[in-house]
């Protein structure tokens, strides 16, 4: 119970939370702002916890030929994961057809005009300033100078080792700021949820409430079936275990702040204590937070699949394989990208020669299953980290399970 008993009390407080938002409805709206206190301050710790746990670690490796070894092992698992995570999702859509009603939310304005997919991937990867690296709406070009800083430490050897010193410090320095943070977590995430189930737990349409269970469905499934897997094959039953016992923080943080950024602090701390390595956690987390989006591949999947059923329009032949590459794409490399939820919707409209109409109920759809989604967003990371120490440090992560 000692150990447990702040995981108990954020359980606690979204239970309470929920029961407010069913008794009092909209007027809970209210303390909303006791929610954004507790994102706005998470939001602020990403950008400086970001650069100092990835620089450190890179930095502090005793050789680059580990960082290439754990970039090249990262990237398979994020491809065969996200991959994986689509099928099911597609295997849900056709036992299960996500029809709505037969109305349409009417698109209000003007759509913005859509850059190349080239452009939009140079304005993720790099800024025109320095100062604009300080901003997450930039994180995937802070993690890509992140990782550059630290080789160029790593590179220099003892001639940056107090440089080393320096970003090791921040990184302690900026988890012990993450857990004075947590303190407040049962306040925020009891107003989020409150305000949330207040909002909108009775204002979905009947149209929309079919495909929300089903995600919530599939996803569940994919949730303890697949991660135990992927668990199970990192660390066997000890795996499991041990993922399960510190997964409940980062689970209940994603689904109350719908952010994968706001939670990667907490993700940090649970996969730390999952026995993965410092330097492989800080290196696949952050850019997992970006990159490996388990939950976003099954809702492209979901919004293709409703907006085809919606326009009575078959869901056969090719379109499916595109759907799959679609998906991947938005999992992997359009969630990395600002606006890349809009460029992805954008991508499947035009593929697929749908009316315009159709972007705004996939828009809605991306609306609606945003909790449940970015909660398999995150946890998709910690099991993925775990897949990647048990590729790069095979019998020494198994016995940091014992």
């Amino acid at each position: 119970m000692k150990k447990y008993r702040f995981t108990y009390l954020l359980l606690l407080s979204v239970i309470i939370g929920s029961l407010l938002g069913l008794v009092f409805k909209e007027k809970v709206v209210v303390i909303k702002p006791l929610g954004d206190l507790f994102l706005n301050m998470m939001f602020t710790i990403v950008v400086p916890l970001v650069f100092f746990t990835i620089s450190s670690s890179v930095a502090s490796m005793v050789s680059l030929k580990r960082l290439g070894k754990i970039f090249k092992y990262m990237f398979v698992v994020f491809f065969i994961t996200c991959l994986v995570a689509s099928l099911v999702m597609l295997v849900g859509v056709v036992i299960i057809n996500p029809v709505g009603s037969d109305s349409i939310i009417e698109l209000s304005g003007e759509l913005k005009e859509s850059t190349s997919f080239l452009e939009s991937l140079v304005s993720a990867l790099t800024v025109s300033d320095f100062n604009n690296l300080l901003s997450r709406s930039h994180m995937l070009a802070l993690i890509v100078f992140s990782v550059f800083f630290g080789i160029a430490c790593c590179s220099l050897g003892k001639q940056a080792n107090d440089m080393t010193r320096f970003l090791n410090a921040g990184s302690k320095v900026m988890m012990k700021l993450v857990k004075y943070v947590m303190y407040y977590a049962p306040i925020g995430l009891c107003a989020y949820f409150a305000a949330l189930v207040g909002e909108f737990g009775t204002t979905l349409i009947a149209s929309y409430v079919k495909s929300f269970l089903l995600y919530c469905g599939v996803g569940l499934f994919y949730y303890l079936v697949f991660y135990t897997l992927y668990a199970y094959i990192a660390g066997g039953k000890k795996g499991v275990k041990v993922f399960y016992k510190n997964i409940i923080n980062p689970t209940l943080t994603a689904l109350a702040t719908q952010s994968s950024l706001a939670t990667l602090p907490t993700s940090l701390e649970a996969t730390s204590e999952m026995g993965v390595s410092k330097d492989i956690r800080e290196v696949v987390l952050p850019i997992g937070s970006t990159m490996n989006m388990h939950g976003s591949v099954m809702s492209a999947i979901l919004k293709i699949a409703f907006v085809f059923s919606l326009f009575n329009i078959p869901f056969s032949g090719f379109d499916i394989p595109l759907a799959v590459i679609i998906s991947i794409l938005s999992g992997i490399v359009m969630s990395g990208i600002p606006g890349g939820g809009l460029i992805g919707e954008m991508l499947i409209v035009s593929l697929y020669g749908l009316p315009a109409s159709a972007f705004a109920v996939i828009s809605t759809i991306g609306i609606i299953i945003d909790a449940p989604a970015t909660a398999i967003n995150v946890c998709g990371n910690p099991a993925s980290s775990m897949l990647v120490a048990r590729l790069v440090d095979k019998d020494k992560f198994l016995d940091k399970l014992n």
